[in-house]
């Protein structure tokens, strides 16, 4: 496994969660862990030692920012399940910033931000057989 987690930064872990509980519920995602009140975080993935994905705020206690050519990209499995996911995540708030499709060489893809502007990729690449 090349990745364990990536965490984005959230200024309304309320809000972001909600969001987060309803997106990862199409793919199968659940909480795995979380710490609400001393350290202010949730981790979604689909089992215990799979990728996590996790919200937090920040450990500074500054204000959360989108970063800057950064992207989450989620295995949606399916291209049914990337117009889903991004349907979903438009109707709960996100922005567009790329509408489902073919990106080339099978790469089915969908682009939105979040509600803190953390930008997010909702996409299915069929592995070769």
């Amino acid at each position: 496994m090349l990745l364990g987690y990536i965490t984005l930064g959230t200024n309304d872990l309320d809000a972001s969660s909600k969001f987060y509980d309803k997106l990862f519920a199409e793919i199968n995602g659940k909480r795995i862990m979380e710490d609400l009140e001393s350290q202010g975080f949730i981790v979604w993935a689909t089992e215990m030692n799979s990728t996590g994905f996790s919200v937090c705020k920040p450990h500074n206690g500054e204000k959360a920012t989108a970063g800057n050519g950064s992207m989450a990209a989620l295995d949606a499995g399916s291209p049914e399940k990337v117009d889903a996911l991004y349907k979903l995540a438009i109707s709960m708030g996100a922005t567009c910033e790329g509408k489902p499709g073919d990106r080339g060489n099978g790469f089915y893809a969908a682009y939105f931000r979040d509600l803190d502007g953390n930008k997010l990729n909702a996409y299915h690449m069929p592995m070769p057989d």
